[in-house]
């Protein structure tokens, strides 16, 4: 369900029977030259549609920006801080539980937001002590992924733009997909990016961090549909 076609007349009642409000939070960054600067937006839409169907939860319209600090300084890129995405995800948040949903689920399609959203959920666990945070990032995908994968991994966290997210574009937004551009790009990412800032212009000219080549729609249907079995499995342990 999507909450921002009904009307002001409707809602109260729907919200009664669903108190689940699902945000998809994407961002707005390079992703190589096969996939849009859109791609977290899209998969965290496509994602939320599907979390949706299965716990009977209302989609709110997507929160398309992100801190893509790394990224920045890509054609393309656009960054806000941690603190503005906070502060953004706490104030819908409480406005949700003012509205009377009793489960707030931000379906992350970044890696840059994770901090963020956990700060967030920390404060609304504060502020809405009856409300159930969930902040998710397709979990459970690092053993599904190693199941598939064809080629190592270029780094133990990052995964982008590579073999393993263009198959989850293939699999739920694969109109927006260019095979035929797709490269095998795999850097040498140095150890000091895991404890100091390091910009990814460091260590990559394309922002892609595999090879896209080796993507398949199925490949991206097996994780992201353990992900959402995760998801789903969490949120109905928390009831």
């Amino acid at each position: 369900m999507q909450f921002q076609y009904d009307n002001s007349f409707d809602i109260k009642e729907k919200i009664d029977n669903s108190k689940i409000a699902i945000l998809p939070v994407g961002a707005v960054e390079a992703h190589g030259p096969h996939l849009p600067l859109g791609t977290d937006n899209l998969l965290a839409e496509q994602l939320s549609e599907k979390l949706a169907g299965r716990v009977n939860g209302y989609v709110l319209p997507t929160l398309p920006y992100g801190q893509v600090w790394s990224l920045r300084n890509f054609p393309g890129s656009i960054n806000i801080s941690n603190e503005s995405l906070i502060r953004f995800l706490v104030d819908i948040g409480e406005s949700l539980y003012h509205q009377g949903f009793t489960t707030f689920a931000m379906v992350n399609g970044h890696l840059g937001n994770g901090s963020a959203l956990k700060e967030a959920a920390r404060a609304l666990y504060e502020s809405c002590p009856e409300m159930r945070v969930f902040y998710f990032f397709y979990p459970g995908m690092n053993k599904a992924a190693s199941e598939v994968r064809e080629t190592q991994s270029a780094h133990n966290t990052y995964f982008h733009a590579c073999e393993i997210e263009t198959s989850y574009m293939l699999y739920l937004a694969p109109e927006y997909v260019d095979m035929d551009k797709t490269i095998t790009d795999i850097p040498d990412i140095p150890d000091h990016a895991d404890v100091t800032p390091t910009p990814w212009e460091e260590f990559t000219e394309t922002a892609v961090l595999g090879d896209a080549k080796l993507a398949t729609e199925g490949k991206g249907k097996y994780i992201v549909n353990i992900a959402l079995e995760n998801m789903v499995r969490l949120m109905n342990n928390q009831e």
